[in-house]
C-alpha cells in the first residue's frame, strides 16, 4: 500500500486525476484547493460545473479548518454514525477552490473512514474531491470492473487496491441548517 500512497500523492501534487476506491464506490479524485485540477474532473465527467462536488477530508480537525461552521449537530453524526458513510453540507471558507462550491457558497464533505483515504488525506496535506467514478448520468459503476472506458483513459493513475472489492452504494448526503435541522439530501 506504501508504494500506492506514494504514487497518488504525487498525482495530486501535479494536479492530476486519480482513480481510487474509497470508504463507498471508486471515486476521481484530485487536490480540493486546485480549481483547474476539479475543472478536469468536471470535463472528463461531462457533468455541467454548476454541481457540487463532494471532497473528502481525513479528521474533523481538517474539516474544521475548510469550513466556516461545524455545527454540534455534524459533529455528533460524525462520531456516532460508524455503519453508512455520510457526506454533509456546509458553508464553505475560501480555502477551497471555488468550482468545488456550489452556488450559494457550501460545500458537501466527508470525513473518509478507510485506511487507504485516511493515509492518503494526511500525506497529501489537503482534501481531496471524491466523485463518483462516472460520465454523468450513467450509472455509478458498483465495483471498478463496471468502470467506463472513458473514465480509466481519462484518469492520470488508477490505484492497484481492491479492484475485485464490491463497494457499497454511495454515501447518504445530511444538510444541517441554521437551525440545527437535519435534512436528508440523498438517503
Amino acid at each position: 500500500m506504501q508504494a500506492e500512497l506514494k504514487k497518488s500523492v504525487q498525482i495530486l501534487q501535479d494536479s492530476k486525476l486519480l482513480l481510487y476506491p474509497t470508504d463507498t464506490v471508486w471515486g476521481i479524485g484530485c487536490d480540493a484547493t486546485n480549481a483547474d485540477a476539479i475543472q478536469k474532473i468536471y470535463h472528463l465527467k461531462q457533468r455541467d460545473d454548476s454541481k457540487a462536488l463532494i471532497c473528502l477530508v481525513s479528521s474533523i480537525e481538517m474539516l474544521k479548518y475548510y469550513v466556516e461552521n461545524v455545527p454540534a449537530a455534524a459533529i455528533d453524526i460524525i462520531l456516532k454514525n460508524t455503519t453508512k458513510p455520510t457526506t454533509i453540507i456546509y458553508e464553505a471558507n475560501t480555502k477551497l477552490a471555488h468550482n468545488l462550491m456550489a452556488e450559494d457558497r457550501t460545500v458537501a464533505i466527508r470525513v473518509c473512514q478507510t485506511d487507504f483515504c485516511q493515509q492518503l488525506i494526511k500525506e497529501f496535506g489537503k482534501p481531496i474531491i471524491s466523485t463518483s467514478a462516472n460520465i454523468s448520468g450513467s450509472p455509478t459503476p458498483q465495483n471498478y470492473n463496471q468502470i467506463q472506458p472513458e473514465i480509466l483513459k481519462g484518469v492520470d493513475y488508477v490505484v492497484n487496491l481492491q479492484k475485485s472489492k464490491k463497494n457499497a452504494q454511495p454515501s447518504q448526503i445530511l444538510k444541517i441548517d441554521k437551525f440545527g435541522q437535519i435534512h436528508v439530501i440523498r438517503p
